[in-house]
């Protein structure tokens, strides 16, 4: 396979220069020519914030859409889709199919199939520098990871029944293969990521951003959302539909997939992207990386980015399968995340707005304070959840509160990525980008698996078996899952909670984020925030 130079897109989209092909007598002139068009992240719409040294000029114009740009639009948002599949699954429907049947030590283990998409950094620039000429250089890797993700699919689908049928049996193997999933998707993104590049013209490649939004987030809640509600047996029974198995959902899944890869494969050219003066190796863009690590102000922020998301980790967690478990309806819990999803679109367009200048992270900063106020009144939801059914009361105020939590998540996100745009260095875009927004994303996966086996270490459960004359207190080994009331029902028994673990955990999360936000995170940000630009640049030989 040929080596090319390396342009890495993780999570976000970056406008050319994307590896340095100046002398260095040319980099300033890069710096202050090359940053008019800015990016967006996924799920947030980012733009250009003022620079300390090179201040970008915002050309306000009105961008046409040719038909070419129309199409690779479309094929964009079908690619970036069929990512969205997988996520939408591992993040969101399966833990909530496995809650009934697992402790939540056993959904710590099933979280780390998360990680995969906050690592992509690590083999990101094989990706981009690695390919076959006669394919192409970003279809050489969208091809067979949509072959493997389509198979993987028809693979659960075919094995459903056996994995979820006694998950607490098959809880590595489910963990295993949905790792594999979404470690083949994440490869899969940052081949698309690069191809955007090539397939908008110069003048709307910010349209790439909002692909990437459509598609990923329209397959996720397809696979989260929807797919929880049409898997309801209630929703089914309630609207006189039929039941949406997982293996359906998955076979149709692994059609699309293959479908789309014989049209990239029979349809689609790929187009050839400008020579570059110089070539940047795979070693050389990993040395860049570690040279980027070794400033002290980056490795400040990476402190911040690894620690800043705990305060609210519980919250994000364990808060809806508490719900849940009290009694919330998973058609329910669907409908609040699909009346909360067109309110993420426009809190993303207004947090564009509020995070543009030379100041984007202090609305990054001040949502923190209603992030940890939504956690701690999450609390005192779950404490006080009404026995079900709900009254439309009570369920107006869940979407309510689900729309306000999502909305200042919403800010950070765009604020955070605004401050990623601004301080990359744009000889070395791909690169650097990939690496902040590794470890943003690294910081909301990490304490995932740490705060779901707390749950259970601080919960006491018993089982209650009642004889008789007398009254027998046996203590269950595990008491929590359902598969633990079962074996509990199952000797005429009754189990109590008599210490919920998740109370023990939000409580700990938000003091350590108060104390943490307070005591480094606000006066980090804004020492951070005022150092001039070239602070953030190093010297690519």
């Amino acid at each position: 396979m040929r080596k090319k130079p390396i342009s890495s897109s993780l999570d976000s989209i970056r406008i050319s220069p994307r590896v340095p092909t100046m002398a260095r007598n040319s980099r300033r002139a890069s710096d202050a020519g090359e940053l008019d068009e800015v990016q967006l992240s996924l799920l947030s719409q980012e733009h250009d914030p003022a620079h300390d040294d090179a201040v970008p000029v915002f050309h306000k114009k009105t961008k046409t859409l040719s038909v070419k740009d129309r199409k690779a639009m479309t094929l964009l948002i079908v690619l970036y889709l069929i990512q969205g599949v997988p996520l939408g699954l591992a993040l969101g429907s399966v833990p909530f199919i496995l809650r009934e049947h697992l402790s939540y030590s056993q959904l710590g283990v099933f979280a780390l199939s998360n990680y995969p998409y906050s690592l992509k950094l690590l083999w990101s620039p094989i990706v981009d520098s690695t390919f076959f000429p006669s394919i192409g250089r970003r279809k050489s890797w969208i091809i067979p990871m949509q072959v493997i993700i389509g198979s993987m699919m028809l693979y659960i689908s075919r094995n459903a029944e056996r994995l979820f049928e006694h998950p607490a049996d098959n809880v590595y193997e489910l963990t295993f293969v949905f790792t594999s999933l979404v470690f083949f998707s994440a490869t899969q993104d940052i081949a698309v990521d690069g191809w955007a590049l090539t397939l908008l013209s110069q003048e709307n490649l910010s349209f790439a951003s909002t692909c990437q939004t459509i598609g990923l987030n329209t397959g996720f809640f397809a696979s989260f959302t929807v797919f929880l509600a049409l898997n309801s047996e209630a929703f089914s029974q309630k609207w006189g539909i039929p039941r949406l198995t997982m293996s359906t959902y998955l076979q149709f899944c692994s059609l699309l997939c293959f479908g789309v890869t014989v049209w990239l494969v029979l349809f689609e050219k790929e187009g050839s992207e400008s020579p570059d003066d110089s070539e940047m190796t795979v070693s050389s863009v990993y040395k860049t990386i570690w040279d980027i690590c070794k400033l002290k102000h980056v490795q400040a922020l990476i402190l911040m980015h690894c620690f800043a998301k705990i305060g609210f980790q519980a919250n994000d967690s364990v808060t809806n399968l508490k719900m849940i478990e009290k009694g919330l309806g998973r058609e329910d819990l669907a409908i609040v995340v699909l009346i909360d999803f067109p309110f993420q679109i426009l809190g993303g367009w207004l947090a564009a707005k509020w995070s543009s200048g030379d100041k984007p992270l202090r609305p990054w900063m001040w949502a923190f304070w209603p992030r940890l106020a939504f956690a701690l009144m999450s609390m005192l939801i779950v404490y006080w959840f009404p026995t079900p059914p709900l009254s439309y009361g009570f369920f107006t105020y869940l979407v309510i509160h689900t729309v306000l939590q999502g909305f200042a998540s919403t800010i950070q996100f765009v604020g955070i990525s605004a401050f990623h745009t601004r301080i990359s260095d744009p000889l070395i875009g791909g690169t650097y980008m990939t690496l902040l927004n590794t470890f943003t994303n690294l910081g909301g996966t990490w304490p995932k698996y740490f705060v779901l086996k707390g749950v259970d270490y601080f919960s006491e459960a018993y089982c209650i078996v009642k004889d008789a004359d007398t009254e027998l207190l046996v203590r269950a080994a595990e008491c929590v899952s359902d598969r633990g009331k079962e074996l509990c029902a199952d000797i005429s028994g009754e189990c109590v909670t008599e210490q919920d673990g998740y109370y023990y955990i939000s409580t700990i999360c938000v003091i350590f984020g108060v104390v943490f936000l307070v005591g480094y995170i606000i006066p980090t940000a804004r020492r951070l925030q005022g150092l001039p630009v070239h602070r953030w640049r190093i010297n690519v030989e």
